[in-house]
């Protein structure tokens, strides 16, 4: 039998974040190749399901590895996938940022905003990191609005290896 839903970890008014199972694969699949995606976070390797199961399985490395990650949103009341929101230990940083994705039908509405407020609390409150960062690209200005909208700002401008992009760091005031 397969698993619809991972481990519930946190939920607001209209959210629910969960662990990432196999069962998400076709929503990861869908997420993973929107333009906008591509264009503000880049391609991830997702392709077909069997690179979103892949995915998927280096999500729950995360959740053993470092006790989280990033995790599936959902509509609480229906249990529609909309994005992906987490917590993540990255290389290139000395603390954990946090990332946001969601499908654009659900722009707009306060989701991304409401989850992020979450993670950060649950982060900060339940995992004890602080501080927590963010990084987006230059050209995501309104990633950048949400993040100042948690009360990050602007740190400067980096690159987590020497041959990637130049991305924002943002953390708190």
């Amino acid at each position: 039998m397969t698993e619809m839903s991972g481990k519930v970890i946190l939920e607001t008014g209209r959210l629910q974040l969960a662990e990432a199972v196999r069962s998400d694969a076709p929503f990861v699949l869908d997420l993973l190749t929107q333009p906008s995606f591509l264009e503000f976070i880049g391609d991830r390797g997702v392709h077909d399901l069997e690179s979103a199961h892949d995915y998927i399985r280096d999500l729950q490395l995360q959740y053993r590895m470092n006790g989280y990650g990033s995790y599936i949103v959902r509509l609480k009341e229906e249990g529609t996938p909309i994005g992906i929101s987490g917590l993540i230990k990255r290389d290139g940083l000395e603390h954990a940022d946090i990332g946001f994705a969601y499908l654009p039908t659900y722009w707009r509405c306060g989701y991304a905003l409401e989850g992020a407020k979450a993670l950060m609390d649950y982060g900060r409150d339940t995992l004890g990191l602080d501080p927590i960062v963010a990084i987006t690209s230059p050209q995501n200005v309104p990633s950048q609005s949400l993040l100042e909208r948690l009360g990050m700002v602007f740190y400067k401008r980096i690159r987590l290896t020497e041959t990637s992009d130049e991305t924002l760091l943002y953390g708190p005031q």
